[in-house]
């Protein structure tokens, strides 16, 4: 799941590790090219270093970062005992070495760039499990592009469908309406979305399934949110999401955040190697560690794939980053293990020369899912070639593809997925793919469908599509599949402002929209329990018949009632109303206009969760 806590995957261990033992043994050898057989795999990238040891830029990196560090990722204590990296141009390179937090390894930081086309080479004698072993690699250095750096075009949306408090001044967050109340067999948990878009303010957003609002994270005009979820970070609960900007080239440029529960700020978690975080993924491990990936647009030649040969194209970048140093981990980019010609869009047929203005390199991958697994694998989904990307971090190479013109796999009934999104492999041998079916379109709606990849038949078949019976919904961009506790699932519609709650069978047990227009890249059910470190707003005005006081704990999560206090003017303090809460804000009337006013928030059982600020009247 794409901004989940991986702790699941320790009461996986063992069901998972023989599933990827079966998918691992889907080997090179086994991938003949003759009849109906599935094409080989991919071998570039193949490791070409001695031991355990990930290093990366990976080798025969054909667009590494000028600034890129040089990582060693490897079991706990792994050390760089010496290194030696030489650039063709730049001669040799100088820098330091940094700890990566969790133990695992290194990074050695040049003092100065790389220069744009040399090939560099790097030589290290890496200390690992008691041993020292001969690591070596080699990568090119990109050429960066500039490019358009507008934001995505406003959509219209309904002024009406949009949220306004008294005690939330200057935030509008779209409205969330549930079309099916949620049914007996309905998951447990609150609404996690990140609403932008439509008319409304753009930001993290938490509801009830009923759609009350809990909780609303205004961000600056201009920046949007995508991929809110509750995680565990360091142990404890955080929310975790994505912002910044989303450019209309398709992907975005930001940053990621981790709150904890009770809304501070813990960490940014930012791209390294001179990118910028993407909006697709944001992925926090046990270990302390965050997947991201970035968007690289570099210069390419494009003509095996019809295109100029001297063109540019948007790399995608896949990051492991330690969240407590920053340093990259490990990094893989698309360009040099997929193919331009397995791509189902088209490269433009010419390009504005390198100047004073700015060029529109071509998404050729668009990868937008990063998936960690045991046993060093990472499970990738590329939007723009219709497949999924089964990937090996020692060496970068490709164990296998299923989806697209290269799939490894014979494709059952209904198995095509096209312009996909949030692919993940669960415990049973099941891979969830969010097929949007679009844009160009390609099927009638978007489904959500389950695969069962069998290697030793080299075939898939589909398990189950889930798909909405009450309305036809074709989500042209985002959307994702949450599996869920009780054997159901959480399907959010991305481009669209629907999300549906699926039983196991295919009923559906909850549905809902926001605002005309809106969208939200992702949208998860999940348990989250906050207490805001802010205290209670409250907003008192003045009525002819005395005052009406407004008070809201944006956040909270065990308000069950409110207690008004009537203040004097030393100090002291009488109960004027105790009233159950209801929805994010509630209103009482006051009869007394020339009271100072405090409240305070209780729990189910009368405790004082916190109190106001006084407020005249």
């Amino acid at each position: 799941m794409t901004a989940a806590s991986r702790s699941r995957r320790g009461r996986w261990a063992v069901a998972l590790a023989a599933v990827l033992a079966a998918l691992a043994a889907f080997t090179i050898a086994d991938c003949g090219s003759s009849g109906n057989t599935p094409p080989a795999l991919l071998t570039t990238g193949e490791v070409t270093h001695v031991g355990p040891i990930a290093v990366s830029p990976q080798p025969d990196t054909p667009d590494a970062s000028p600034t890129t560090q040089i990582s060693f990722l490897g079991p706990p204590g792994t050390h760089v005992a010496s290194i030696t990296v030489i650039g063709s141009k730049t001669g040799r390179h100088h820098g330091r070495l940094a700890k990566y937090s969790t133990g695992t390894g290194e990074s050695f930081l040049p003092r100065r760039a790389f220069a744009a086309g040399e090939t560099v080479s790097v030589h290290a004698v890496v200390h690992e499990r008691g041993k020292h072993v001969r690591v070596e690699t080699n990568f090119t250095v990109g050429e960066q592009v500039p490019y358009p750096e507008q934001s995505f075009p406003e959509e219209p949306g309904d002024p009406s469908a949009v949220q306004r408090y008294v005690t939330l001044p200057g935030s509008t967050p779209s409205s969330v309406k549930i079309t099916v109340p949620a049914r007996h067999g309905a998951a447990s948990g609150l609404l996690l979305q990140a609403p932008y878009q439509g008319i409304g303010t753009a930001g993290p957003m938490i509801s009830t399934q009923s759609g009350r609002l809990i909780w609303f994270h205004r961000l600056p005009r201009g920046l949007v949110a995508t991929n809110l979820s509750a995680v565990r970070y360091d142990g404890k609960p955080v929310l975790v999401w994505w912002q910044g900007r989303i450019l209309e080239l398709g992907f975005g440029v930001g940053e990621d955040v981790i709150y904890d529960d009770h809304y501070r700020l813990v960490a940014h978690v930012r791209a390294g190697n001179g990118y910028h975080a993407d909006l697709h993924s944001i992925v926090l491990t046990n270990q302390g560690t965050a997947w991201i990936d970035a968007f690289d647009p570099v210069r390419e030649d494009l003509s095996a794939a019809g295109g100029e040969s001297e063109g540019s194209v948007s790399d995608s970048v896949i990051q492991e980053i330690d969240v407590k140093t920053g340093l990259v981990m490990w990094e893989w980019h698309a360009l040099g293990h997929i193919p331009l010609t397995e791509s189902h869009s088209s490269p433009p047929s010419s390009f504005v020369a390198s100047g004073p203005k700015d060029e529109e390199p071509w998404d050729y991958v668009h990868i937008n899912s990063v998936d960690p697994l045991a046993d060093g694998q990472v499970l990738l989904s590329a939007r723009n070639t219709w497949a999924l990307y089964d990937v090996q971090m020692r060496g970068g190479g490709i164990r296998w593809r299923l989806g697209g013109d290269s799939s490894n796999f014979a494709a059952g009934a209904g198995t095509h997925f096209y312009w996909q999104h949030d692919a993940e492999l669960h415990e049973n041998g099941l891979i969830s793919v969010f097929d949007n079916g679009a844009d160009p379109q390609m099927e009638p709606v978007s489904r959500a469908i389950l695969l069962r990849a069998n290697p030793r038949t080299r075939t898939v078949h589909l398990e189950k599509a889930f798909i909405d019976p009450n309305r036809a919904l074709l989500a042209t961009s985002q959307g994702n599949m949450q599996a869920l506790a009780h054997g159901g699932w959480m399907v959010g519609y991305g481009g669209l402002p629907n999300f549906v709650e699926f039983s196991r069978h295919g009923k559906v047990l909850l549905e809902g929209t926001l605002g005309r227009g809106v969208q939200s890249f992702r949208t998860f059910l999940q348990q989250w329990s906050a207490t805001p470190e802010t205290p209670p707003a409250l907003v008192v005005r003045r009525t002819a018949a005395g005052a009406v006081a407004y008070m809201s704990w944006n956040g909270a999560t065990a308000v069950a009632r409110w207690r008004v206090l009537g203040v004097d003017a030393k100090g002291h303090r009488r109960t004027l109303a105790d009233v159950p809460a209801s929805g994010f804000e509630t209103k009482v009337v006051l009869a007394s206009p020339t009271l100072s006013v405090s409240v305070q928030a209780l729990g189910m059982r009368g405790s004082v969760l916190g109190q106001s600020a006084v407020r005249r009247g």
